[in-house]
Order: C-alpha cells, then structure tokens, then sequence
C-alpha cells in the first residue's frame, strides 16, 4: 500500500530539548497503526511535526510525496484530520454543530454548510454511531458518547490521513472497544489511521501495525508478536508480559 506519510531521519524538539531523533517510518493508505511506548517517548512530539504545530529540526516529512513544507495551512487542514489527546468539548452545543466545525478546513470564511457538507456531516455522524447523540448537547453526554461525538468531527474532514491521540483513554472496556473498531472501519475505507496507546492489548488486537518508541527513536516496527516481543516489552516498558489464554482481556461488546 502506497505511504500517505514518511519520515526520513527526522529530529525535533522544543527550545533546544532533541525529542525525537533519527526516526525513519512510513504509514500507509488503508493501515491501522499503533504508535506504543513510554511516557515521554516522543509520541506525541512526532504527531506534532505532522501537524506542522512544530517544526523538525533535521531531517523530511512527506505527505503523499510532497514535503511537508510545501503544503499551505488550508490544504493541509484537509489532508490530516487530528483528535487530539484529552478532547475536551463541555460547553453548551449541539453534537451537530460541533461535529460541523470539521468542515471549516472545506469553507470559506463565514460561509454557511453547502449540500456536500451536510452530507459529511452526516455520514460521519452514522459511521460513528452518533446520529442519535446530533441534536443534544456535547457537555450533557457521556464520556464514551463524546468520544464518538470527537471522532466524527475528525471524520468529517475526510482526510486521507488520521491521527488519533490516545483516544482510548479514560474510556470503558466497552467504549474503548467500540472505538478501536471504528477506527478500523475508517482504514478499511482506505484512510492511513495513526493511533498512540498506552493499552498493549488493545494495540495487539487491533493494529494492523505497531511501532514502538523509546527515547524519542523507534526500537520496533511490525506485527504483535514481532514489534511487541519479550525483548522489546523489556527494553522500552521494563516489564515482562504473560500470554496465556486466561488473562482477561476485553474481546468484544456483548
């Protein structure tokens, strides 16, 4: 599958702090990808170079083969959708309207929703399961109604490429898991999807892909069993993992 976004020996950080360094990776039209590590790793830093809200200090990012530099604002709007970390939305809107703010990256100043917004709206509201939530108020919801609520806000830029920021987190087992198959559904429609985890179960189960960092480089990059080796799990978590049958693990909603 094609790469919607390479990085080529990229180094960045803030004031002089190098948080990421050296790091080389692709991520690819129609994947899921789990972004693991520590706290601290560089997760969130490299999402940020994506979004050009930092700049590298070394090194090239690419979009869809174009460097990342030539992109203006409003295309690159479009072309990366972001749910941040901690989406907070408790003020007093409508579902709708928020969902609607996706659209901005597609508008003109000022200008009112066309047909083809409307539809986006729409259609994201029904892939994430939240037409039912549209005209009630976001900080009257639930905290995994919201995250759907969030997730088709970022929907409905309908970009090529997805970063989610532990979206999982603060969930319960069963929105968490009603999230993770989203997220599937939307690579499945050809979107390159990024999601940071901190849950290893839910990155094993769901990631087509995993790449673990540590100390702002990628020391592992494939599949579970590889990326998320004994030696791997030692080397950047310190810890060591059972994998037996009886553990619980959240499978599926009943």
């Amino acid at each position: 599958m094609s790469a919607v976004l390479t990085f080529e020996e990229v180094a960045a950080g803030y004031r002089g702090r190098t948080v990421l360094r050296d790091i080389t990776v692709s991520f690819a039209a129609g994947t899921v990808t789990g972004l693991v590590g520590p706290n601290g790793a560089g997760k969130t830093t490299l999402f940020r170079v994506a979004l050009r809200l930092i700049e590298a200090d070394s090194g090239d990012v690419r979009l869809m083969t174009r460097s990342l530099a030539g992109w203006s604002a409003p295309a690159l709007a479009r072309a990366l959708a972001y749910l941040p970390q901690e989406a907070e939305a408790h003020w007093p809107v409508e579902a709708r309207r928020l969902v609607a703010l996706g659209r901005l990256p597609h508008r003109g100043r000022f200008a009112p929703l066309s047909e083809l917004d409307e539809r986006a709206i729409e259609d994201a509201l029904m892939r994430c399961d939240a037409i039912q939530l549209a005209e009630r108020r976001v900080d009257a919801l639930s905290a995994g109604e919201r995250a759907r609520v969030l997730l088709a806000r970022a929907l409905t830029v309908q970009a090529p490429m997805l970063l989610a920021d532990e979206p999982a987190a603060h969930l319960d087992p069963a929105h968490q898991l009603r999230l993770m198959e989203l997220l599937r559904m939307e690579a499945r429609r050809g979107t390159a999807v990024i999601v940071t985890l901190h849950d290893l179960s839910l990155a094993s189960r769901y990631c087509d892909r995993i790449v673990v960092m540590d100390t702002g480089r990628v020391i592992a990059d494939g599949d579970a069993s590889s990326a998320l080796s004994d030696q791997v799990l030692n080397s950047a978590f310190a810890i060591r993992a059972r994998r037996i049958e009886s553990a619980v693990v959240p499978w599926e909603r009943a």
